[in-house]
């Protein structure tokens, strides 16, 4: 029988290595991820400049040149100013969409929606979308040659979510939506857009 004359030592040793596993394992990979959802879910995009308050604020700047000017000379303001208000409200349409799928081990369902209102702004929308979950995933946009654009965290695994595209990317380039886990380097799935 081997009596160890180093016992706490040992038992140290054990809990600093356990201690230092469960660190890494929880605190540094994220496994804990892999087993809880994160739910969202969000009302359609709010376009901030629709094109009905950039009229209006076409008209309101053209308003008040006339008046300046008027001002500056009343013979020349005779003529009445008129200002035209649109009657609707801009109707949002699809430009691209496309499906989910998951690679590997992981599932990916749901569709992918490029939405506009007419104005400059877009917005990516995930629609009935459930994903495998992992530690720091990111949306892309990404090329074919492998370039791509981050639209930042992902915000939740499971639901309904908004993403603003910036008026610069090229969408005819950038066709492929990537559900991306920035942590171990690996695409967890993606959804083409046509």
């Amino acid at each position: 029988m081997t009596v160890f004359k180093n016992k706490p030592l040992l038992l140290s040793i054990g809990i600093v290595g356990v201690a230092f596993f469960a660190w890494l394992a929880f605190g540094f990979f994220g496994i804990q991820s892999a087993f809880i959802d994160d739910e969202v879910s969000e009302a359609g995009p709010v376009f901030t400049a629709t094109p009905e308050e950039q009229d209006v604020v076409a008209a309101t700047e053209e308003f008040q040149e006339v008046m300046e000017e008027a001002e500056e000379n009343p013979v020349a303001a005779s003529e009445p100013v008129e200002a035209v208000m649109p009657d609707e409200p801009a109707e949002v349409v699809t430009l691209f969409s496309g499906d989910f799928s998951g690679e590997s081990r992981y599932t990916i369902t749901g569709d992918a929606l490029v939405l506009n209102d007419g104005s400059e702004q877009r917005f990516l929308r995930f629609e009935n979308f459930e994903s495998s979950n992992g530690p720091d995933l990111k949306v892309y946009l990404r090329a074919a040659s492998g370039e791509f654009v981050s639209l930042g965290d992902l915000k939740g695994n499971i639901g309904d979510q908004n993403y603003e595209i910036p008026a610069d990317v090229d969408l005819t380039v950038f066709r492929t939506v990537e559900i991306w886990c920035e942590r171990f380097g690996v695409g967890f799935g993606g959804a083409e857009l046509v």
